[in-house]
């Protein structure tokens, strides 16, 4: 009886060990199974070269699209009166400056944004211009 005891008290910490690492492997794997696949690129419907306007917080609703093939390079171009961009992606190799008044007058609030990947999902004030710098 002796020998049993013996060799109990030698192995039970080692299968401890083992039903302990086997009970966390286990549910790793269960929670990793379970997590929903990650939520697709802000603005990935601006392509690169475009710079663009969404009339919704975080990248959503009417989008007004701008590049140099219908914007004019240091021009004030006004969005349409029905619509105020409360968010937008910079995917132009430009300066983009985004002005809360239509006519891209500086009494109003205006910020410039460097080009190739500058993502805003909650612009800092309602867009209603833009100029694209050379």
């Amino acid at each position: 009886m002796k020998q049993h005891t013996r060799a109990l008290r030698y192995r039970l910490p080692h299968a401890l060990v083992l039903t302990a690492l086997t009970l966390f492997t286990a549910s790793g794997v269960a929670t990793a199974q379970q997590q929903d696949p990650p939520p697709a690129m802000p603005g990935t419907d601006c392509v690169q070269g475009e710079f663009c306007m969404w009339s919704s917080e975080f990248h959503a609703g009417e989008i007004a699209r701008h590049d140099l093939r219908n914007t004019n390079p240091e021009e004030c171009v006004a969005l349409p009166e029905d619509m105020d961009a409360k968010s937008f992606a910079n995917r132009t190799d430009r300066y983009v400056t985004v002005y809360q008044d239509r006519h891209c007058a500086t009494e109003g609030d205006f910020s410039t944004y460097p080009g190739d990947g500058t993502f805003v999902p909650q612009a800092p004030f309602a867009v209603r211009a833009i100029q694209i710098w050379n």
